[in-house]
């Protein structure tokens, strides 16, 4: 089966994961992005996007069996052309965020829409799949944090908590982490620190995630944070917003906060760092492993051809 793929991110790691797990079943890729350059306070202009009708539709002659189409921009394009299936998967920003208009248009268009959470299944309010983005165990487990400390250099006596994200990305609402472990530090003796870490190498990260003694998640809108499930599988606690799937993601891992109010972000936080544990998430991970979630994926391929 051979399978072109749309994007705008052509480096998305768990986008890329997932290709190369079914690449494993046997699955080949083309990949096409959309070009220009973004980040947290640039997106691309529509004509970038009208510029990638033409060139989805000429690649598309080259005799796929069916195109995927990742995040609901690239819908358009994909339905452009009148050829192959089309598999839409939405990341959630293109439902929650100024591309939700695009995406609700173009998915009933589409032989199969997949979803990250039922969450989004609820509010896209059609019939869809809900395969969450995978965690590569072999990439992401539990290493000594004192090791991890030294690799990422963070020397300083008390706590570290990770905010894996830029702070200039508006969703992500950094603001209201930084309330969150300043609350915090202020109750507890050990100094209590929030290390935003972004831009670093993917392979980088599980340095990151062990070297923390808690995630901190404080999103306004998630589809499935990887980032949460990065930390599961380095039984790492994580204390988050009830965003996303979160919640089901996090059933029965513990130590392990999912809040609805600063007053339960901050009980949540301190509850971890002075417990000084690490959770047992990596069993729970277990059943969200890349590998699983892209025999999922291959299902839909199958039906859909």
């Amino acid at each position: 089966m051979h399978v072109l793929i749309l994007t705008t991110n052509e480096d998305a790691p768990f986008m890329n994961q997932q290709i190369a797990a079914l690449e494993r079943l046997g699955v080949s890729f083309t990949v096409q992005s959309v070009a220009g350059e973004t980040g947290p306070a640039q997106s691309r202009n529509p004509l970038e996007y009208l510029k990638f009708f033409p060139t989805v539709f000429r690649e598309s002659l080259n005799g796929y069996d069916l195109i995927h189409a990742h995040y609901g921009l690239t819908a358009p394009m994909a339905l452009a052309q009148f050829r192959q299936p089309i598999v839409l998967s939405l990341w959630g920003t293109d439902i929650y965020g100024p591309g939700e208009p695009v995406s609700r248009f173009c998915a009933p268009f589409c032989d199969e829409v997949v979803v990250m959470s039922e969450e989004m299944r609820r509010d896209l309010g059609r019939d869809c799949t809900v395969i969450p983005d995978g965690v590569n165990l072999e990439q992401f487990e539990p290493i000594p944090q004192e090791r991890a400390r030294e690799r990422v250099g963070w020397h300083e006596d008390g706590y570290d908590v990770l905010f894996p994200y830029s702070p200039d990305r508006e969703v992500k609402n950094h603001p209201r982490a930084k309330r969150i472990v300043r609350s915090v530090d202020e109750q507890i003796e050990e100094s209590v620190r929030l290390r935003a870490v972004h831009g670093v190498d993917h392979d980088e990260v599980i340095h990151y995630m062990n070297a923390a003694d808690a995630l901190l998640l404080t999103s306004r809108s998630e589809g499935s944070p990887n980032s949460v499930k990065e930390a599961m599988a380095c039984n790492v606690p994580v204390v988050s917003v009830d965003v996303g799937d979160v919640a089901d993601q996090l059933e029965g891992v513990s130590p392990s906060t999912v809040a609805t109010s600063d007053r339960e972000l901050v009980d949540g936080l301190r509850d971890v760092l002075e417990r000084g544990e690490r959770s047992n998430g990596r069993e729970a991970a277990a059943k969200i492993s890349v590998e699983r979630t892209a025999a999922r994926m291959l299902e839909i391929y199958r039906r859909v051809v």
